[in-house]
């Protein structure tokens, strides 16, 4: 069974199969942030968005980060960094791509499992 959650014309924001979780990709809450507060924000709706669907930070199974350029990627780092929990990193990825609007500076997208 398939379970959508604030599903519009173009996406689910939240789509849950086989207890598998996938988020759409997150931004910030404030694209004229910084690359610190941008990525802040994220995770905080990351983290709100995995809970709403019956999971956690803990169970993060792969994360795909995308940053507007990798001047920011320490930056980035550090945020990501105090706000996994210790010993459950998820798989990762972070690339260099152009973001849907000039401002944006970071973007994630996410997969977990279900808390069971």
């Amino acid at each position: 069974m398939i379970e959508r959650m604030e599903t519009g014309a173009r996406m689910s924001r939240i789509v849950k199969h086989n207890g598998t979780i996938y988020l759409c990709g997150q931004v910030c809450k404030d694209a004229n942030d910084t690359i610190v507060g941008q990525t802040t924000t994220m995770l905080e709706k990351v983290e709100a968005l995995l809970v709403q669907a019956g999971s956690s930070k803990e169970h993060m199974l792969s994360a795909t980060i995308y940053l507007k350029t990798m001047d920011d990627f320490a930056a980035m780092n550090e945020v990501w960094d105090a706000w996994v929990p210790a010993g459950h990193a998820p798989a990762r990825a972070c690339v260099q791509a152009p973001m849907a609007r000039d401002v944006l500076l970071v973007e994630i997208s996410v997969i977990a499992a279900e808390c069971k």
